[in-house]
């Protein structure tokens, strides 16, 4: 597919503000509309408003959230045995924990988080993703989004995934997914390697501009990754798999842009 068409009438669909730019970097400035997911968080109020605070800042125009709550879900699934669900990912012990510790913290009168615990929060936002979603997609657009291991393997990410891929199936839009993977994330990974109409296609990032928008970022206060970062030199976005390869296939190609993540 020719990079012309490929970005005509575009949409890149971004869980956090800053995931458009550490993974959609090198189509952030051309794509036609950019679509943030979560907004708000319930363990540090002042990230939703720093986040409004960049949009309204933003270096280009067709910025625009959901403002859906996060569940706060980050390091909740087992990493090492992920297990995918409707809905997103099953989230393990670490939800529980933070559950009961949110408990206790409401009778003293000092949790902000929502009743019913992380767990359920996670479960309905996969609705509210796809309700929000569905009248904003088109059968002839090309949506760029996270991939099904959520790129460094944040359980939200994946939420995202999984929603646009249910709403793909209705509408008929094609589905873009980013290459970025970690030590962490690598085992879910490698059970997408099998997909015999794989299309990839590249593109170089524009470091200058990624440093303009992470500035914006850094101005209110709300950008969530490492101040060293560097950008890679490209982005490879593939067509995105509609199912997990099964057992007995040969592999296939699996290019990725691999980093080691700091939990």
């Amino acid at each position: 597919m020719a990079t012309d068409d490929l970005l005509s009438n575009s949409v890149i669909i971004a869980a956090h503000p800053d995931d458009e730019l550490l993974w959609f970097g090198a189509i952030l400035k051309k794509v036609d509309r950019v679509i943030m997911v979560y907004e708000d968080f319930w363990p540090n109020p002042e990230v939703g408003n720093a986040r409004a605070a960049v949009l309204d800042d933003y270096p280009r125009a067709g910025v625009t959230s959901l403002r859906i709550a996060e569940a706060a879900t980050h390091s909740c699934a087992d990493w090492n045995d992920p297990k995918l669900s409707e809905y997103g990912i099953e989230l393990g012990f670490e939800a529980t924990k933070r559950d009961l510790k949110q408990s206790v913290k409401r009778l003293l009168g000092k949790s902000r988080a929502p009743r019913g615990g992380i767990n359920a929060h996670y479960k309905q936002n996969f609705e509210r993703v796809y309700t929000a979603l569905k009248p904003l997609l088109m059968p002839e657009m090309n949506v760029f989004t996270h991939n099904p291991w959520g790129e460094y393997g944040h359980e939200d990410h994946i939420q995202v995934f999984r929603a646009v891929d249910r709403l793909r199936g209705e509408i008929g839009f094609t589905q873009w997914m980013t290459n970025y993977c970690t030590d962490r994330s690598l085992p879910l990974a490698m059970t997408y390697t099998q997909d015999d109409n794989r299309d990839y296609i590249q593109f170089p990032v524009d470091g200058t501009y990624a440093d303009t928008v992470a500035d914006v970022y850094r101005k209110h206060g709300c950008w969530t990754w490492a101040d060293n970062w560097r950008w890679f030199p490209f982005e490879l976005y593939c067509r995105a798999p509609r199912q997990q390869s099964g057992g007995g296939l040969e592999p296939g190609l699996l290019p990725l842009n691999l980093f080691k993540f700091a939990a």
